[in-house]
């Protein structure tokens, strides 16, 4: 979304976030803050898996190609910019909380009422905007007011200024404001902006009920408010409820239930049609005899749960053929029965696709090979689930799915050297695993759970690595900032000094010393400051004092000058730090040159006994810090239409790519885009800075192969739609 003129501009608080003391907050109050971030991140993900099918519909249904194509270029553009979406809207909630602890919260802008004067001037999109979003506010204060009010006076008990409905970090304003600005980059028109501002109504704003309820049980349990009375969710409300059901009621439940089935069977359907060339393959290694008797789905369960005691180890699970192994035990049945056991058509269509979606995820090279191995053995756990649920493959919110698309994502950066035994997300993903091949025999509620608690995991995990992230993307902007002011300083001196010939300790202070003085005034001040004015006046009074001075009134000028000049000298000079001693040493030496330039019969041409000599400055002056690198790029250089160039140009902010570094694979993450100095910095998974390249150098490194970009789409999707290409360019 564009930028809303009616969104609180929280993008600097947003920033600091990390940084933020999060210890001024109570702790009952982070705790409330931590599981709101859960529950609205769940929210927000289930919002941007329909949004796709939610688009894609409307691009179907479009009454002319132009606006197909606007759905379709919102749904790719939702696609690139969703996990930056989410991350933004997480990071002002926080932003949010920390907000409300430490001053005065912001009143929100989305419900400020417009007068009819100004209502003319406000443009027809912004119009449509605000009236969406404030039916959507009142509507949820209509439905779960009295909750959001007993949260809001639990809210109110332990920080010092109050807040209201309104400014509630968790109440509907703000959550509507949260999600207009985390879409800000969002390249799409009015029509898209508000179907997305209804699923938002749908998928986050629908619950709010249970997201206060959680809250405010939670103060409950810290002691917060006691007596005001819980009040159940309308979920648990209407599991309660005694009420009798209408047949309007039955008839719609109904009719949902045949939408969503009729749209799983024409999803599955259509795989199926794509499979049929590869029928056949999951059969007895017999003769096909009579009597043949098809296996049911439920003695497929058994078989396969059978089969899932025996899944391989980590090392062996790549080598591991499901169907392979399903020929075998179905063989060994039919022998012992004296039947031909086959599996039914629609059973095996689902054996064939889970097969080749997991011969897809174990070949990929976008996942780091532990992970790989460890996925392999979650596949019998996936092929049950999807024989028993077929939604599996049509619904991008299924437990199931989600759990491997999450799993995947945590472990983009695992490299090869991670110690695999002592790493905490590698162990907490072999746990998942060997929970699914231990527990896991017809109930697929249990990847709800382990759903749930891997979520709840990773949020710490990335939190902490978030926050490293945050301090190297501050310590390279620094630096940045700083190389432009030494730039800039170094062009001064330069401006002043090439050319000319003066006294060598002039020249010496003003390279060493002065350069800092005038460093700091640019990092401090700015240049635009008075302290960055008074050090360059300062520089071209000191280099005019030791020039020649053969007038009178020149002579005069600088006894008038040199006091002063002074003073601003040793003033700067303390600041820089500079070395007292040479300090010193400069002092006697200027205060000879002085004396110098006031000696008619000398002139100021030719060096009194004991004073310094003169140099002309031959050479420009570079200012190297402490933290300069000297980039070796080769002698290579691409076209600006090299593919390999324009890649690099595509490159965004939380991108990996894998290089070689001593013969292992290194993955690391993009978290910076430094344009003033041209660096693109580079940080492993916990956030330390392992690479810096300039954006030629980072081409370069992909021209040549020794990088490549990984591809961080949703694990499942790539999957899904690789075997589907293959199955088309088959038949």
């Amino acid at each position: 979304m564009l930028k809303d003129g009616k969104v609180v501009p929280f993008k600097a608080a947003a920033v600091q976030a990390p940084y933020a003391p999060l210890a001024r907050l109570p702790v009952a109050l982070l705790q409330v803050r931590d599981k709101a971030a859960l529950h609205l991140r769940l929210a927000l993900q289930a919002l941007f898996d329909n949004a796709d099918d939610t688009l894609f519909e409307m691009a179907d249904k479009a009454a002319n190609n132009l606006d197909q194509n606007l759905f379709f270029e919102a749904m790719r553009d939702l696609r690139l910019k969703r996990k930056s979406i989410e991350r933004g809207f997480l990071d002002t909630v926080y932003a949010a909380f920390i907000h409300i602890a430490e001053r005065e919260p912001v009143a929100p802008l989305v419900t400020r009422p417009l007068s009819y004067d100004k209502l003319a001037l406000v443009a027809n999109d912004e119009l449509e905007r605000t009236v969406a979003v404030d039916t959507m506010v009142a509507r949820v204060l209509t439905r779960d007011g009295l909750a959001l009010g007993q949260l809001t006076l639990r809210i109110n008990t332990l920080i010092q200024r109050p807040v209201d409905d309104r400014n509630n970090p968790l109440g509907p304003t703000l959550l509507c404001e949260y999600f207009l600005q985390a879409g800000r980059s969002l390249g799409v028109g009015i029509k898209v902006k508000l179907i997305l501002l209804k699923l938002f109504e749908r998928y986050v704003l629908r619950d709010a009920d249970h997201l206060y309820a959680e809250a405010n049980q939670l103060l409950i349990a810290t002691g917060i408010l006691p007596e005001l009375k819980a009040l159940p969710s309308r979920r648990a409300k209407d599991r309660v409820s005694s009420a009798p059901r209408t047949p309007a009621n039955e008839a719609d439940e109904g009719a949902l239930a045949s939408g969503v089935d009729a749209n799983t069977q024409a999803v599955f359907s259509s795989l199926q049609a794509l499979l049929t060339p590869v029928r056949g393959r999951v059969a007895p290694r017999l003769e096909a005899v009579n009597p043949t008797q098809p296996i049911s789905t439920r003695d497929l369960l058994r078989l396969l749960s059978h089969l899932q005691q025996y899944v391989p180890g980590a090392q062996e699970a790549q080598d591991f053929d499901l169907r392979h192994q399903l020929e075998q035990l179905l063989t060994r049945v039919s022998v012992q029965s004296g039947k031909y056991r086959k599996v039914e058509g629609g059973d095996e269509d689902v054996i064939n696709l889970i097969a080749m979606l997991f011969e897809f995820i174990l070949d990929d090279r976008n996942l780091p090979h532990s992970l790989r191995v460890l996925i392999g053995r979650m596949q019998i756990p996936m092929l049950k689930v999807a024989v028993l649920d077929k939604s599996f493959f049509s619904r991008a919110s299924h437990p199931a799915r989600r759990l491997l698309n999450e799993i995947a994502a945590a472990a983009m950066g695992w490299g090869a050297c991670d110690d695999c035994q002592r790493d905490s997300l590698y162990l907490r993903v072999d746990k998942i695993v060997q929970r699914l091949l231990n527990d896991f025999v017809d109930d697929p509620a249990i990847f709800s759970e382990l759903l749930a608690e891997f979520l709840t995991f990773n949020t710490d995990e990335r939190r902490r690595s978030e926050l490293l992230e945050q301090r190297t993307r501050d310590a390279e902007e620094g630096r940045a900032r700083t190389e432009l002011a030494r730039r800039r300083v170094q062009d001064e001196l330069n401006r002043r000094l090439l050319g000319k010939r003066l006294p060598r300790a002039v020249v010496r202070v003003l390279e060493e010393a002065w350069s800092q003085v005038l460093l700091l005034a640019s990092l401090k001040h700015g240049e635009a400051s008075a302290q960055w004015r008074d050090g360059l006046q300062t520089m071209d009074t000191l280099i005019w004092s030791v020039e020649p001075h053969d007038r009178v009134e020149d002579r005069m000028r600088l006894l008038e000058v040199v006091p002063g000049l002074l003073k601003a000298l040793r003033d700067g000079l303390a600041s820089a730090a500079f070395d007292p001693f040479a300090t010193s040493e400069f002092f006697a030496q200027l205060e000879a040159l002085h004396v110098e330039a006031f000696d008619p019969a000398q002139g100021g041409q030719q060096p009194a006994s004991g004073t310094d000599e003169r140099v002309l400055v031959r050479n420009a002056i570079v200012l190297r810090g402490p933290e300069t690198h000297v980039h070796v790029e080769g002698d290579l250089h691409l076209e600006t239409d090299d593919p390999a160039l324009q890649q690099v140009k595509r490159l965004r902010p939380g991108a990996w790519v894998e290089l070689q570094d001593d013969g292992e694979p290194l993955r690391c993450k993009l978290i910076a885009i430094i344009d003033s100095t041209d660096k693109y910095v580079f940080v492993n998974r916990t956030g330390m800075k392992v690479r810096e390249w300039s954006r030629m150098a980072l081409a370069v490194a992909l021209h040549s192969g020794d990088l490549h970009v990984l591809d961080d789409a949703l694990l499942f999707d790539r999957a899904l739609d690789s075997v589907v290409s293959q199955l088309s360019q088959d038949a």
